[in-house]
């Protein structure tokens, strides 16, 4: 089917978004055209505000409108322990458990060879200066039980007991080919309550 220019660009570029599918993806792009102009404009503008505004933290490289993040500025954090998370939401998520005290490290992904994701394109070297800053004393690796993310894990976790620090793993509360995004609160700080160490 044949579109105006700018429908078939709207149309591509919600089709980029995880899960939309090409017909998803021109139902959503119809329906704030016809019925919701005003939140189109609100969805634009938040993301352009979102492009601007918002860098990766100097310290966790997570999503920040400062050179370092609010949780990376509390002093109440304990700076010696810091949890290595692939994403934000997986942050978000072990954060709502009220029961990690530490800090932690962002890496935007995990290691995935087939999809062309490897160490400099999850941060891996700005990890290891983060990690080797000389507070730290743990390094939690809280990445998903996924194979990837288990990969992650061991790739990261040898990287890091090869220059001297302690290195522990989430236990296994968390589900088999569970992410964190998606398990709850409980079963979360049971996992961080009995990590390992590698």
């Amino acid at each position: 089917m044949m579109h105006p220019p700018a429908l078939a660009a709207l149309i591509d570029a919600l089709h980029a978004l995880p899960g939309v599918g090409p017909k998803s993806a021109a139902r959503m792009a119809y329906h704030l055209l016809q019925r919701d102009r005003t939140g189109a404009g609100r969805l634009a503008a938040s993301l352009t505000a979102a492009l601007e505004r918002l860098h990766p933290c100097e310290r966790c490289n997570n999503f920040s409108e400062t050179p370092v993040c609010e949780l990376c500025a509390n002093p109440r954090r304990d700076p010696r322990l810091l949890a290595v998370v692939e994403m934000p939401v997986d942050l978000n998520r072990l954060e709502e458990t009220h029961a990690y005290p530490g800090l932690y490290f962002v890496l935007m992904g995990r290691l995935s060879p087939l999809d062309g994701v490897g160490p400099r394109q999850i941060g891996l070297d700005r990890l290891l200066k983060r990690a080797q800053d000389g507070v730290t004393e743990e390094v939690i690796l809280a990445t998903n039980f996924t194979v990837e993310g288990e990969a992650t894990a061991h790739y990261v976790g040898e990287l890091l007991k090869a220059r001297g620090l302690a290195v522990t793993r989430m236990a296994r509360g968390v589900p088999a080919g569970g992410e964190l995004e998606y398990v709850d609160g409980l079963t979360i700080a049971q996992a961080y309550a009995d990590r390992r160490p590698l």
